[in-house]
């Protein structure tokens, strides 16, 4: 758990986030258990709209609306590691050269997707959105675990082959 600690708060720093434009907008300014406390209410936070989503598709209120709420419960999900590590770090992370496009490609998946439910209402199209969401946010999680992407790329090269 120290260790995990160490990493978070940012003892592996080569950046100098004290002079950006924004200054104070550090994790290590808030205590940890404020910091595992923020992370753990967001991320329950964007679960739960995720599941309000689930639930419109049951009561029949659309797939339109269940794009928004799995949408913004997979930003505030997202926002949610921002507790843990600062924004200003997360964003860097997120634009690291190893996942560079894995975060664009999730950043214009939540677009489209929110595009095609809220302006064309358009339910396939939304669907197709939301699928190509979901693996855009599964590929961008499998760039923190070192070694899963290639392990991912070779199991469905095996099984194509």
């Amino acid at each position: 758990m120290d260790k995990l600690k160490r990493f978070l708060n940012g003892d592996d720093r080569d950046d100098d986030s004290s002079t950006g434009i924004i200054p104070n907008l550090d994790a290590t300014t808030l205590s940890w258990s404020t910091r595992i406390t923020g992370f753990i209410v967001c991320f329950i936070i964007g679960i739960i709209l995720s599941l309000f989503g689930s639930l419109s598709l049951f009561m029949h209120k659309g797939l339109s609306l269940f794009a928004i709420f799995y949408t913004t419960g997979n930003i505030v999900s997202l926002m949610s590691t921002c507790f843990l590590m600062g924004p200003v770090k997360q964003l860097k992370r997120m634009f690291a050269p190893t996942r560079v496009i894995s975060t664009v490609l999730v950043i214009v998946m939540i677009g489209v997707t929110l595009f095609a439910a809220i302006y064309l209402k358009n339910a396939p199209l939304c669907l197709l959105f939301l699928i190509l969401q979901w693996l855009a946010m599964v590929w961008y999680s499998l760039s923190y675990i070192p070694y899963a992407r290639d392990a991912v790329k070779k199991t469905f090269e095996s099984c194509i082959a």
